[in-house]
């Protein structure tokens, strides 16, 4: 959570689908910002806001008020990790999926395994974490979160690591 303006909406739409009577429930909705800037976990502005997590390095979210209220109305939390936390969740999404987010929206993923260690059980609970950053909107992290990669040359054998055989 950076400003705020996610979590309020998606929780605007929650509502009013169960308003209209398409569902019954809502879910409680999740939020986590970076250690370094996390008002609304210590609940006033952060004046000097510091964290990898460049999307979410808010010190005073303009939607602020209105998250905490979305947190609070669906039994949610708000919850800071730090940034070693989101870069273990950087590289693990990378690494499991294949996919490249930004540390900002590693910090969801972080959020959920923070929770996790702590004794919370996701097994019976269907969870969505909302990805909303493709890792190159932040390169630069990005190249200095992994090791150096061997360039290759760009075959598909080299790329996949292995022989393609031609068909028989």
């Amino acid at each position: 959570v950076g400003n705020a303006g996610n979590i309020t909406a998606y929780w605007k739409g929650f509502r009013e689908y169960r308003e209209a009577g398409r569902v019954d429930n809502v879910p409680k909705m999740w939020g986590f910002q970076a250690a370094g800037a996390a008002p609304l976990v210590y609940g006033h502005p952060i004046a000097e806001p510091h964290t990898i997590a460049t999307a979410i390095r808010i010190g005073n979210p303009a939607r602020g008020d209105e998250a905490l209220a979305a947190v609070s109305n669906s039994g949610g939390v708000i919850e800071a990790v730090t940034d070693a936390e989101i870069v273990e969740a950087y590289r693990l999404v990378a690494t499991l999926t294949g996919l490249m987010c930004e540390p900002a929206s590693a910090a969801g993923i972080a959020g959920l395994l923070k929770r996790a260690r702590s004794g919370v059980s996701l097994r019976d609970l269907t969870v969505v974490a909302v990805l909303t950053g493709h890792g190159l909107k932040d390169p630069a992290t990005a190249l200095s979160l992994f090791e150096e990669m061997t360039p290759v040359a760009p075959t598909l054998e080299n790329v996949l690591g292995t022989s393609i055989a031609a068909p028989a």
